[in-house]
């Protein structure tokens, strides 16, 4: 099958449209995609997302719309949540958010009251924006307070936050993270949380894929709530949910009430009706993600990470916390080449080596342009690459990261990656002619 027959009616009717997509099939079929919040869905989960479920419209939840119609969305949306369920141990799961940062702020509606103090990683230190970042809706709308890395083991100081929370006394601590290599002690957050009476919320968006395979601990069944992207190391569509208990633990008056304020909270509370093609697509990844194969995947996401650390630790770059336990990696480009973030990213990408760029902690510099890069191994890993081609993608690295400005260099490379690529096809058994 030819891929792109498949937008032969795109073709007809928006060629500019049809010309932008291909050429963005181009670009991530022939390049080396290290972008850690990045990965390759199933040809089936794009199937789904691309189906007639876009023309309906279900608000509300699987037997209670506000809508007729709706019995072939209810079996969708009924076999994502089961499914969720079963993949990672969850009393109760909205698949219905659109986003992370949707989900995030849905939490903090149905938990707090608005101005409620909220404890999170700060930005620069591996947070997320819709961890309280100023800029965000989310900082705007709660008082964030902020934990850290320990400056010399550049890790969390479980003990700091232990500190911080009896000083802040949160109603929120929030665990989780954008850009932090190294693996989150959910428990140590879960203890600390009980200690000060606040809700804990696990954000493992990142790292979904290794705490449902058991590679990364998994906080489901023990935080009160955890949300998640269903993309990243899930290979899921772009999308969020919502795992939680369904007893409250703070407000024991309404105990059984958990489950309906996080229901409530995202319709009708922050989202209308949901998309009902990109529920049945999360459906479709829960089912892959429950596979055996799905274990060995979320192995080798961590071993190809650990691959390109150790190479460029034998080179004496330096690393955030000096390597990673999960699936990226943190470049401090400035200390170890003299060059910004912005100006790595730029070489890289015309080599065909897609990063980006990334603040770190203490970093001098800012998220426009800072002192750092992030890897990561999802993409690569779905491609099948494994240890040997980390090594040859790190001696690209290091190669072009010292010498950012030479042409010749990075068309070398190029050549080299296109050359490779032709065994790791991004979809195979599809012709690209």
């Amino acid at each position: 099958m030819r891929w792109y027959s498949i937008l032969n009616r795109v073709k007809v009717e928006d060629e500019e449209i049809y010309d932008a997509v291909c050429s963005e099939l181009e670009r991530q079929r022939i390049g080396i995609e290290m972008i850690a919040s990045e990965n390759y869905t199933s040809r089936a989960v794009m199937e789904v997302c691309g189906s007639v479920l876009t023309n309906k419209y279900s608000e509300g939840y699987v037997g209670k719309r506000y809508y007729s119609g709706n019995e072939h969305i209810d079996v969708c949306e009924k076999l994502a949540i089961d499914r969720a369920k079963k993949l990672f141990g969850a009393e109760h799961v909205n698949v219905q958010p659109h986003s992370g940062t949707t989900a995030n702020f849905c939490v903090y509606a149905a938990l707090v009251k608005l101005k409620a103090k909220i404890l999170s990683m700060k930005l620069k230190d591996g947070g997320h924006l819709s961890h309280g970042s100023p800029v965000s809706v989310t900082g705007k709308s709660y008082s964030f307070f902020h934990y850290g890395l320990d400056s010399k083991t550049e890790t969390i100081d479980m003990e700091r936050v232990r500190d911080i929370a009896r000083i802040v006394k949160p109603k929120i601590i929030l665990s989780g993270s954008s850009a932090y290599p190294r693996k989150i002690d959910f428990k140590h957050f879960q203890e600390i949380a009980e200690e000060v009476d606040a809700y804990h919320m696990a954000d493992i968006a990142h790292i979904a894929g290794l705490c449902a395979t058991g590679v990364h601990e998994n906080p489901v069944k023990m935080a009160d709530v955890v949300t998640t992207t269903t993309h990243k190391t899930l290979r899921g569509p772009r999308g969020a949910m919502i795992m939680s208990k369904i007893e409250d633990r703070i407000n024991t008056t309404h105990k059984k009430n958990l489950a309906k304020k996080i229901d409530s909270s995202v319709f009708p509370g922050c989202q209308g009706g949901p998309l009902d093609q990109i529920v049945a697509a999360k459906a479709v990844s829960f089912k892959e993600a429950l596979q055996p194969d799905f274990v060995d995947y979320s192995k080798q996401i961590v071993n190809n990470a650990k691959t390109l650390a150790t190479e460029f630790s034998s080179e004496g770059i330096k690393m955030v916390s000096d390597g990673t336990d999960n699936h990226l990696i943190l470049l401090d480009v400035k200390k170890s080449f003299g060059i910004s973030g912005n100006e790595a990213v730029d070489s890289l990408d015309s080599a065909f080596i897609f990063t980006n760029k990334n603040v770190l902690p203490n970093d001098p510099g800012t998220a426009f342009n800072p002192s750092g890069i992030r890897i990561g191994t999802p993409a690569v890993t779905t491609r099948g690459m494994k240890e040997s081609e980390m090594k040859q993608i790190a001696a690209w690295y290091i190669k072009i990261l010292k010498n950012p400005q030479n042409t010749t260099i990075r068309e070398n490379v190029k050549t080299e990656i296109l050359e490779m690529v032709k065994d790791f096809p991004l979809y195979p058994n599809l012709s690209y002619d």
